[in-house]
């Protein structure tokens, strides 16, 4: 078998990656139910399960409803101390019985590996994606990536069967260089997809923050020389543990902007909950803070304050809407809230995704729907950014509307009506705004829920879904013959 060739750096990258120090992390993680079960766990630590709970998860271990089969446990002490009380945030990081009740969900959520030209590479939208991690300092028990972060294996379009790899640097390097290159070649349009300039990467996994300071160099500064205008790092760790965002990290930022200063740099965190950055008295409220807004943790208002102090990076938050965690107006309010006060832009937040086990975390999409439209009631237009998505496999689809009164004369809108509108495209730009209205149904978690009231699908999200995935796989499987793989 021959071996890969290994990606070069040129030497501006190289002189910039001599700069780079790597730091010391102490996470004080804790990883596995069984040093809870065994108590070897911190002392501080070992009341975080009850003895019921450890019972119940220890007589799963080893069968098909085994949790952590389903999505490893991983716990820093940072957020441990977030979590100890506060049960929303014992929720998000405690393995828990009803995980494994329900196992329905996609092997691939979202068709995935319909958009993967080179391995660890989805180019969707108008972005590409890379996983160049495999696992965060912590792991949310709802995790949209839990196939990545539990190595589970899926299928490939050739039949095989395999875990996902991560992205290489020069696979995806190259794969940018010869997109464009056919793109500037055809007007502005690749001749095949026709799509547009590859501009924007997002690094991903897993959370790119696990990673040294000298590899997330090694890949901004490769992104950067390939023609990359726009990186974003997606990352929970300012939850999980903020101290990793110190000097040695913001040295580094700092010098890649001065090597490269106009590729600009986007941080999308994820925060879920407020109690994961606001301060608790000790009745439980949050506290205010004298010169106006909420008192956050010390360790991550600096992390932030670091980021926000710099004119060439942004910040964005986007999360999940989750069952007994923030599907909650008064939760959702307070975090746009203190986000924007403190110069953080408030992006998206998601209907839960189709992921294996998804009906154990997701609300209904009518009643998250409700809880981000009340909780922006009362916020002001520039706090009241955030819009509620959904991922179809045809793109990220926004739910524009649920209202309560009948269409007359319309089948199925009785009770009212739901729209949704699709922001993103996952092959191309043309079917963007396009809309599709389908009768309520309360209890629908996903697309499925609504497939028998179906009122107008301009969008095609119901009428054309086999269709479309023969002609993306068909099409794939084409381009592959017509480059000899």
């Amino acid at each position: 078998m021959l071996k890969k060739a290994k990606y070069e750096p040129s030497e501006k990258e190289q002189a910039f990656l001599d700069s780079v120090q790597n730091g010391k992390y102490d996470r004080q993680i804790i990883t596995g139910i069984k040093k809870f079960v065994q108590g070897t766990a911190p002392e501080d630590m070992q009341g975080f399960y009850s003895e019921l709970e450890l019972k119940e998860l220890s007589a799963l271990t080893g069968t098909e409803l085994d949790v952590e089969k389903r999505m490893p446990v991983k716990m820093t002490r940072h957020y441990f101390e977030r979590a100890e009380n506060s049960k929303p945030l014992q929720v998000l990081v405690k393995a828990n019985p009803r995980e494994t009740l329900e196992l329905s969900g996609a092997e691939d959520p979202g068709n995935q590996m319909d958009y993967s030209p080179v391995e660890g590479l989805l180019h969707k939208y108008e972005i590409g994606l890379a996983y160049v991690a495999s696992t965060c300092s912590a792991h949310c028990r709802f995790c949209y990536r839990e196939e990545l972060v539990a190595r589970k294996e899926v299928e490939r379009h050739d039949g095989t069967v395999a875990v996902k790899g991560l992205a290489q640097i020069k696979d995806v390097t190259d794969y940018i260089k010869d997109h464009n290159r056919q793109v500037a070649g055809n007007g502005g349009r690749h001749p095949e997809s026709g799509r547009e300039k590859l501009r924007e990467i997002l690094m991903s996994g897993g959370d790119p923050m696990v990673l040294s300071n000298r590899n997330i160099a090694q890949w901004l500064s490769a992104l950067a020389e390939s023609g990359i205008e726009q990186v974003r790092i997606g990352t929970k760790e300012l939850a999980f543990y903020p101290n990793r965002f110190d000097d040695g990290f913001f040295d580094m930022l700092d010098s890649f902007h001065a090597t490269w200063p106009d590729v600009n740099i986007r941080i999308i965190i994820h925060f879920n909950h407020p109690d994961e950055f606001l301060q608790k008295s000790t009745e439980g409220g949050y506290i205010d803070h004298p010169g106006g807004g909420l008192k956050w943790v010390a360790d991550t208002k600096r992390a932030v304050h670091k980021i926000t102090g710099r004119d060439y990076l942004n910040i964005e938050n986007q999360a999940p809407i989750i069952k007994d965690i923030n599907n909650d107006p008064d939760i959702l309010r307070i975090m746009q809230r203190e986000m924007k006060r403190n110069g953080i832009e408030n992006h998206y937040f998601f209907c839960g995704r189709d992921i294996i086990g998804h009906k154990n975390f997701n609300v209904p999409i009518e009643e998250a729907w409700h809880c981000l439209n009340e909780s922006q009631k009362g916020l002001s237009g520039v706090e009241a950014h955030a819009r509620l998505s959904i991922t179809h496999y045809k793109g990220k689809t926004e739910v524009a509307a649920v209202t309560s009164e009948p269409l007359p004369g319309v089948p199925h809108t009785e009770n009212g009506f739901v729209v949704f509108k699709l922001l993103r495209s996952a092959a191309s730009a043309p079917d963007r705004g396009k809309v599709c209205i389908v009768g309520r149904n309360p209890e629908a978690i996903w697309f499925s829920g609504y497939e028998d009231r179906v009122v107008y699908d301009e969008l095609g999200l119901y009428h054309d879904a086999d269709e479309l995935r023969k002609q993306v796989v068909g099409d794939k499987i084409k381009q592959a013959a017509e480059r000899g793989g």
